[in-house]
């Protein structure tokens, strides 16, 4: 049962670093990304969650090297009234500081640092705040990564590595609200 919000994130996925093809030559669909100080080959699944009961209700499967801010008008389905991300995803049109239209969401992206500058004290306990209302995204992550133990693609190409993927997230979804049917079945 889907509300007005949507928390959006992603993750990357892997790939076998010996994943060549018959050529010798990795994955032309995959792609590497720099995270911190380490590189990644592999994918990213991209999704949207719904901010009140947690289940996932979009996703999308890239290249790694795809910047997150990129995939969030695929990743919202338009009616929400609040849509929040991490910093990747902070553009100056949408910021809680932006100006919007009245049917735009309001977009509650953390502030980040200009240049060498403190950020003020209200924008720091903004973020402290956004912080523990975006950590119910990172929970079907983790059931796809730890519980179905999906840690590294297994295929070639994208589209055979997004079959599994949309079907491990669907099935996250069971797992997340399991216990909101065993109780209604007692």
């Amino acid at each position: 049962m889907l509300r007005q919000d949507t928390i959006v994130d992603a993750t990357l996925i892997a790939a076998a670093a010996s994943a060549k093809n018959r050529q010798r030559k990795r994955d032309g669909e995959m792609s590497s990304t720099k995270k911190g100080n380490n590189y990644y080959f592999g994918l990213k699944a991209h999704i949207g969650v719904d901010a009140d009961s947690g289940p996932v209700h979009s996703l999308e499967i890239t290249t790694a090297k795809v910047a997150d801010g990129n995939m969030i008008d695929a990743l919202v389905h338009s009616e929400e009234a609040i849509v929040l991300g991490d910093r990747a995803y902070t553009r100056n049109d949408r910021n809680l500081e932006a100006q919007r239209q009245p049917e735009e969401p309001v977009w509650g992206m953390p502030f980040k640092r200009k240049g060498d500058e403190e950020l003020p004290a209200e924008h720091a306990m903004l973020n402290r705040m956004l912080v523990s209302l975006r950590a119910k995204v990172e929970h079907p992550f983790r059931i796809v990564k730890r519980q179905f133990g999906y840690t590294k693609v297994r295929y070639g190409g994208l589209f055979k590595n997004a079959q599994p993927l949309y079907l491990l997230f669907a099935l996250a979804n069971l797992y997340h609200v399991r216990q909101v049917w065993m109780l209604a079945t007692e």
